[in-house]
């Protein structure tokens, strides 16, 4: 299997870099006070009349409950949205991850309902909660209005 490969981080990252190049995978470092701390997701990105994709997220359990990565998603919704021209983002999140509920739900994204053994996770099929937001909800923004309710970080 490629992945106990010792070449598999480096087919991980050509991967990554090709899904990027082809407008389809976006990732982003997450930093906090000049050090990294997590990292973001923008995948399964569909064009055509769709143009709609899926986020991921996680921060280093140390940093979290600083508003870094509410922040850092509102940041990657006004890219998508305001410079990709997309429509639609999706994150599906595990109903026992409370704290990245809690993150979506600042954020404004909608609870559209669970979706039942949507992804394979140690060893099991898994339920995920459906939240989704459009371009229609956040037109001046999702950073902005973020940062109006006084969360958002100077930090960075």
């Amino acid at each position: 299997m490629a992945r106990k490969s010792p070449i598999w981080p480096y087919l991980s990252l050509a991967r990554t870099r090709w899904q990027g190049w082809r407008r389809t995978h976006l990732v982003w470092a997450v930093r906090y006070d000049g050090q990294f701390a997590g990292q973001l997701s923008v995948f399964h990105i569909t064009w055509g009349a769709n143009r709609s994709a899926q986020v991921g997220y996680w921060i280093d359990e140390q940093l979290a409950g600083r508003g870094i990565t509410p922040t850092a998603l509102a940041m990657a919704v006004d890219h998508c949205f305001l410079v990709m021209g997309m429509h639609r983002l999706v994150a599906g999140i595990r109903p026992e991850n409370a704290a990245s509920r809690r993150v979506v739900e600042k954020l404004g994204f909608r609870d559209e309902g669970v979706r039942v053994r949507e992804v394979h996770i140690d060893g099991a099929w898994r339920d995920h909660i459906c939240y989704a937001i459009t371009a229609e909800e956040v037109p001046g923004g999702m950073l902005e209005r973020w940062r109006d309710r006084g969360h958002a970080s100077a930090q960075g």
